[in-house]
């Protein structure tokens, strides 16, 4: 895995999935992972396939009705310690403001993170505060050939009190 902002394209819908396993193979309990991209991108594809890599219960589909689900840790396929993950759709949270901030609050995320791997789709601009770095998922879609394209970073910050 690049964390350096190089785009990778992916060719099918089922290599968001792909990438997604294989990005879980890095991640550990602690991780935030911020999935940006417009809807149909292929945000829940690649958090099935991070479930995937993981090895966690229960089947992944959006939350964005619940906000967040919780999948709880099972045997990782790489022999590495189980972790679970936790899903969140910050979509329907208050956009902006106050509202959005007490909402994020409310999920008590930042309890969540010493345990499991946190991934939010729709999170950017409003979950870095929680930790002093995160691993950001940028996906583009091209409508004409359904490609996907993906840009990784780990990106390092102050965590805000």
């Amino acid at each position: 895995m690049h964390f350096d902002g190089r785009s990778l394209t992916l060719p099918k819908a089922a290599d968001t999935e792909d990438f997604g396993y294989r990005l879980a193979q890095t991640l550990v309990a602690g991780d935030l992972v911020i999935l940006d991209g417009p809807l149909g991108a292929g945000k829940t594809a690649m958090t099935r396939g991070i479930a995937s890599g993981l090895g966690v219960q229960g089947r992944v589909s959006s939350p964005t009705f619940v906000i967040a689900r919780e999948h709880r840790a099972g045997v990782r396929p790489n022999g590495a310690v189980p972790v679970s993950l936790i899903h969140v759709d910050a979509y329907r949270l208050g956009m902006t403001g106050q509202s959005a901030l007490d909402e994020l609050d409310a999920l008590d995320l930042d309890t969540d993170l010493e345990a499991a791997v946190v991934v939010v789709e729709w999170g950017e601009g409003l979950v870095e505060k929680l930790t002093d770095s995160h691993v950001s998922v940028r996906i583009r879609r091209d409508l004409d050939t359904d490609d996907r394209y993906v840009e990784l970073n780990r990106v390092q910050h102050s965590v805000q009190d």
